[in-house]
């Protein structure tokens, strides 16, 4: 049985799973559906038409589903939506979508550490980690188990492909790419994110792939295309240098360089 603290608000038309628990003055709007197992600490908020799959946390002072800050917004229903085992700590802010319809998605198993800013439709991939004070502007997308430090600041419509590793104060303008540590302001590509790949299993021929695409890419004195045609070309078709390929190929802002 779920246990709601008597200060905490809970507005008619909530849905509340099995289990969930709600603390002293936190606030739950009538859109809101929350999974079983959730927990809402004191004083955060839930609003908008937001939903929140099984155990997610929501720490002090979070505000998930708030309108978007998006100045184009003209009414309509839009939608905020996390996925399970998701945690959002201290002041955290996740925005509702600006066009009618639109959602903002969290995936599962992510952490979002303080003071992080999620903008109208973004979509952020499962098992990423972000650090304190990092925001998020419009659109972004973010692949799964993506990495970035705290006092990152990431450009509208950008994307960071899987497997990154963002350093701290690192401003993202264009897009950066799977597999990759990035860092600076203005952002540049540093080198493969060996160790992060290596702990989450790939193969030794699966890094020696992506380390031959950085090489390519980045090393060898060729244009995008060019460089984009010796990979597809000269290097073992793996699955992880596939990806690489197709981020570079669909990129709309440019990828990192």
């Amino acid at each position: 049985m779920g246990k709601i603290h008597a200060t905490a608000i809970v507005e008619d038309g909530a849905v509340l799973g099995a289990d969930v628990e709600i603390g002293p003055y936190a606030v739950i709007g009538p859109d809101a559906v929350l999974g079983d197992g959730c927990k809402i600490f004191g004083h955060a908020m839930i609003s908008g038409h937001t939903k929140l799959g099984e155990r997610c946390e929501v720490h002090p002072f979070a505000h998930i589903g708030g309108k978007t800050q998006d100045l184009k917004y003209d009414g309509g229903t839009t939608y905020v939506e996390i996925g399970p085992r998701t945690v959002m700590r201290e002041y955290v802010t996740v925005n509702c979508g600006t066009r009618d319809g639109e959602v903002t998605k969290v995936g599962a198993d992510c952490l979002l550490m303080a003071y992080c800013h999620v903008a109208h439709g973004c979509v952020l991939d499962d098992h990423i980690i972000v650090s304190n004070s990092t925001s998020f502007a419009g659109e972004v997308h973010i692949e799964e188990h993506a990495t970035i430090s705290g006092l990152c600041g990431v450009h509208q419509f950008c994307r960071i492909g899987c497997h990154a590793m963002i350093a701290p104060a690192t401003v993202i303008l264009q897009d950066a790419p799977p597999y990759m540590i990035i860092a600076g302001t203005p952002a540049e590509v540093r080198g493969v994110n060996i160790v992060g790949l290596t702990r989450r299993g790939f193969s030794e021929e699966a890094r020696d792939a992506i380390k031959s695409a950085y090489k390519a890419f980045y090393r060898s004195g060729l244009n995008v295309t060019d460089a984009i045609a010796k990979m597809e070309s000269d290097l073992p078709h793996t699955p992880e240098l596939a990806h690489l390929v197709d981020f570079f190929k669909t990129s709309q802002r440019g990828v990192i360089r």
